[in-house]
């Protein structure tokens, strides 16, 4: 069936909007302004940029209200779902979120951009053994196959960086580092997501809604750490002026002193608004594989720009990582690769029943969750697989 002028619409939002929110958070990255101490230095504040993002996300909530009052005075239905949840519920999320946002944020400052987007797929890795432990799931066959896929392309991305990476202007150790800390941010991401599946999904809260909380606490909870990290002093780590682990008061005199360094953290901040509305549309009028299949193309449209101008070299080895990944990501997902050699009878005995629309329409990630799943959706993230697993960007 063909898609209609508003899917189309919501499917170029959602794909342009999660390019921008990576890509306009590693421009940031490499401007450079003048700061608090008159000396032009690179644009180095990573939670403060965490915190933009958060506030990206309270926009969500602001949004959720105006549409509520909109349909009640147009007096056309809304599904409100649960509305008599304890908004406290999402305290725990929002803390996962802001520590892995923060971790890849500083990963981002160190490594490519696309390679950010690529090594944040990791994520399926870590839920998957996560929701065993914690959730008592079985993981089938087909997704132990792809978390073998996935495995094998982080193992390639990172490689990738390692050998052919351009070292003239990266330190090797930096890029290493960065790659790491990607990494480890997914677990807490994955933790994020466990949690949200076993405290919040139950509620049944609408996901414009869900993600507004957790940005409210996310970005209340980050501006109030923002005073003591100004007094802690972390030397070479960071580049700041006086190496404090974040100098939001210099942060913001480097946004004054620099329209461009302004209109990228802006775009920061606008685009995370809008990839979460779009992505969770795209996931309720079309299909959560729509959602993935969207997602791939938003990492190849960062690492195309990122190519362009000329933030990296092309490296063959990463568009192999990328495939494995996306090939890990449909195995995992049950979506494109088994249903297609299912229905030409290369796999005999079906893995499962295959899923009527309204279960298509449901998030990947787990096969018995409401709607409210889409708040895992990050962001900017922020899901690289992330990006595959609706929160209720």
């Amino acid at each position: 069936m063909a898609w209609t002028n508003y899917q189309l619409f919501l499917a170029g939002m959602m794909l342009v909007t999660g390019a921008i929110n990576t890509l306009s958070t590693k421009w940031a990255d490499k401007l450079t302004s003048e700061g608090a101490n008159g000396q032009v230095h690179e644009f180095d504040h990573p939670f403060l940029q965490a915190a933009g993002m958060f506030m990206g996300e309270l926009s969500c909530l602001v949004v959720f209200h105006i549409l509520r009052l909109v349909n009640k005075y147009r007096n056309r239905p809304m599904e409100l779902g649960n509305q008599s949840f304890n908004p406290l519920i999402f305290l725990a999320p929002a803390m996962c979120d802001m520590c892995g946002t923060s971790i890849m944020y500083i990963g981002l400052n160190l490594t490519y951009a696309s390679s950010f987007q690529m090594l944040r797929g990791a994520v399926i890795v870590f839920t998957a053994l996560l929701s065993v432990a914690f959730l008592r799931r079985t993981i089938q066959n087909h997704m132990w196959t792809g978390i073998v896929f996935v495995i094998l392309g982080l193992g390639t991305v990172g490689l990738a960086d390692i050998v052919f990476g351009d070292h003239d202007n990266s330190d090797i150790n930096g890029v290493i580092a960065g790659d790491l800390l990607i990494i480890i941010a997914q677990i807490i991401a994955a933790t994020q997501m466990v949690l949200e599946e076993k405290f919040v999904n139950k509620h049944n809260v609408p996901a414009l809604q869900a993600v507004g909380w957790e940005g409210l606490f996310g970005f209340f909870t980050l501006g109030i750490l923002l005073i003591p990290m100004y007094y802690i002093k972390v030397g070479k780590f960071s580049k700041n002026p006086d190496y404090r682990l974040e100098d939001a008061i210099d942060g913001f005199y480097q946004i004054s002193n620099n329209w461009r360094l302004a209109f990228a953290v802006a775009g920061n901040i606008v685009s995370i608004a809008f990839f979460n509305f779009s992505g969770i549309s795209v996931t309720k009028e079309m299909s959560a594989t729509t959602r993935m299949v969207l997602d791939s193309m938003r990492t190849v449209v960062i690492w195309i720009v990122a190519i362009a101008v000329q933030w990296q070299d092309f490296q063959y080895l990463q568009l192999v990582g990328f495939l494995l990944l996306v090939i890990g990501m449909c195995l995992y997902n049950d979506v494109i690769i088994v249903p297609f050699m299912r229905k030409y009878h290369i796999i005999l005995r079906p893995l499962h029943t295959i899923r009527p629309l309204e279960e298509e329409r449901r998030p990947l990630l787990s096969e018995d969750i409401p709607s409210v799943q889409g708040v895992q959706r990050k962001r900017s993230e922020l899901t690289s697989v992330e990006d595959l697993h609706p929160r209720p960007t």
